[in-house]
């Protein structure tokens, strides 16, 4: 009884010889089916230096283009050479040239040689497999495939898309169940021949050459015809990423291997010297009676696709930037964002920073440059003031400066003047604590002594933009906090409004505030507000601001009829 090997080979020839003398060494006789694509230069070279092993046999070529019915013909072929010319094979394994055998192959015998019946190749239906890539389940037994989905990928979606439109439909043949499972299989002589020898083989030939990707259904299905004992699994490790590419083994990945205790890995890098040199010389002791597991590592590559389609949270990576909120988490950390608050409180930033121990910035987006705390002109990940370069990817900006400053919380101000499309990326943060005094952009045009028609013009704009990002802040797509004052509403309580805010930052041990910051001379702003209306403006993001003057002591110091309480 021996392991008749079929190998598969297109790359790193040389690789394909070293393993093939690995599997002939312990009395496998191997069948190697080289791609014709290959020049024939280079296979009279490698037939030649594999001439001297009588156990290494060459079958007839094809080329073998991946999804194609050439990969079927390969293995079709190489496999009645082996059934032919060894009549001492109990089982064959089918291979490729990349793939490496990581346990002593006298343990694949032994292991065989105890199940003599039993067919192991992954083989389930297509209602029972969440891993197919493409769109395409049942319908690549149903339509045709003349295209090449790799080189003319146009013509294959158009003519996938035609077939859709006018309802083309295949006839599967009678009696076939399709199934579906890797390309990797070792199946008993007794099934293989019965597969190969079929008195209906041609009709299957023929229905199978125009199914989509046959090498990973065409044996997967014929075997359920035949097969007395199938255990739906490879014994061949092979694994793939979201999109359905294979991993690829390096130098690195050796214990991860080693861990897995599967007879034969796939794909192995030919550059990766240090595991062909570990697993095609083993030490003594290293033998391994385990059955092959593969899920003991399955954590470590749900990881990796987790990170790879996930990653960590705030950080953009090139696999996921082009692709709108394929982001694990628009940012790194929470965060605090001011508006209108500048405006109403004199230094109201050092007095925030002393309060709660955050970083404070001024207006990161204003028109001129981002205002970072304490004057700096570039920040942590070498972020610039630039006003340039921070608009030229505002939401990139924002996260950046989040992401490099993880660990200590940061606080900004906004306000109409400022970028206006990162309002919707802060919207739809969670990690956004979003406060507004609505109409607080108006204290500085009452501050100021230009002509009145000119400050209507600019209040009517200010006005409209804000609003603009009130609704953004209010859309149902808004995830953020969001506590939203108008400006009548803030100056009745600002105690209480401001106790609120420090304790949702929560850095600071709460304790409550015994004094507010000081609320900039509004004496006369209820009468600006009212000449604006005169104008024909009318300013209402501020609330029932009355016309006659509020002192400046009385905002400071309301009446006690609203008394913050703390539980």
């Amino acid at each position: 009884m021996s392991v008749g090997i079929v190998m598969l080979a297109h790359t790193a020839l040389h690789r394909a010889e070293q393993v093939a003398r690995q599997w002939t060494k312990a009395g496998c006789p191997v069948v190697i089916h080289v791609d014709k694509d290959v020049p024939n230069a280079r296979y009279r070279i490698f037939t030649s230096r594999l001439s001297d092993d009588p156990l290494i046999r060459f079958s007839r070529r094809h080329r073998c283009e991946w999804g194609t019915w050439g990969l079927v013909a390969a293995s079709q072929d190489a496999s009645e050479m082996m059934l032919a010319e060894f009549e001492d094979v109990s089982h064959v394994y089918l291979t490729s040239g990349s793939c490496l055998p990581l346990r002593p192959v006298q343990e694949l015998i032994d292991y065989l040689k105890a199940r003599p019946r039993t067919d192991h190749i992954e083989s389930a239906t297509t209602a029972d497999v969440p891993w197919t890539v493409g769109g395409l389940d049942e319908e690549r037994f149903t339509m045709r495939f003349p295209f090449s989905w790799r080189k003319s990928r146009y013509l294959f979606d158009r003519f996938v898309e035609f077939q859709r439109k006018i309802g083309y439909r295949r006839k599967i043949p009678d009696g076939l169940v399709p199934h579906m499972g890797s390309q990797w299989w070792c199946l008993t002589r007794r099934t293989l021949a019965s597969i190969l020898g079929d008195p209906k083989r041609r009709q299957y030939d023929r229905y199978f050459r125009h199914v989509w990707i046959p090498d990973e259904s065409y044996f997967q299905t014929l075997a359920r015809l035949y097969s007395t004992n199938i255990v739906s699994r490879s014994l061949t490790l092979s694994k793939f990423d979201f999109q359905g590419k294979p991993h690829i083994f390096y130098d690195d990945h050796l214990q991860l291997l080693r861990r897995s205790d599967c007879f034969v890995a796939r794909k192995i890098w030919h550059n990766a010297d240090r595991l062909y040199d570990t697993f095609l010389n083993p030490k003594p002791g290293e033998v391994s009676l385990q059955e092959p597991n593969p899920g003991k590592i399955d954590r470590i590559f749900a990881k990796a696709v987790d990170r790879r389609t996930r990653g960590r949270p705030g950080l953009y990576m090139q696999s996921r930037f082009p692709n709108e909120d394929w982001e694990n988490g628009v940012t790194a950390a929470k965060y605090s964002v001011f508006q209108g608050f500048t405006e109403l409180f004199t230094d109201f930033e050092p007095w925030l920073a002393q309060i709660t121990g955050a970083r404070v910035h001024g207006h990161l987006f204003a028109p001129d440059r981002a205002h970072f705390a304490e004057g700096q002109s570039v920040m942590n990940g070498a972020l610039s003031d630039s006003a340039t370069l921070r608009d030229y990817d505002p939401k990139m900006f924002l996260t950046n400066l989040l992401w490099n400053t993880r660990g200590e919380c940061q606080c900004f101000q906004l306000g109409p003047r400022s970028t206006r499309h990162v309002i919707w990326d802060i919207a739809k943060d969670p990690n956004a604590q979003v406060s507004v005094i609505s109409g607080a952009w108006a204290i500085p045009l009452f501050q100021s002594n230009r002509t009145f028609a000119d400050l209507r013009r600019e209040a009517a704009q200010l006005q409209k933009i804000e609003t603009e990002m009130l609704d953004a802040l209010r859309s149902p797509y808004s995830k953020c906090r969001k506590r939203i004052w108008t400006m009548a509403e803030f100056i009745e309580s600002p105690m209480e409004a401001i106790q609120v805010i420090i304790d949702e930052i929560g850095l600071e041990p709460r304790r409550r505030l015994t004094e507010a910051p000081n609320i900039v001379d509004l004496t006369g702003f209820g009468q600006f507000l009212q000449n604006l209306k005169n104008q024909g403006m009318h300013p209402y993001l501020m609330g029932d601001f009355p016309a006659d003057p509020i002192a400046p002591s009385a905002a400071r110091n309301p009446a006690p009829t609203r008394p913050y309480l703390v539980k």
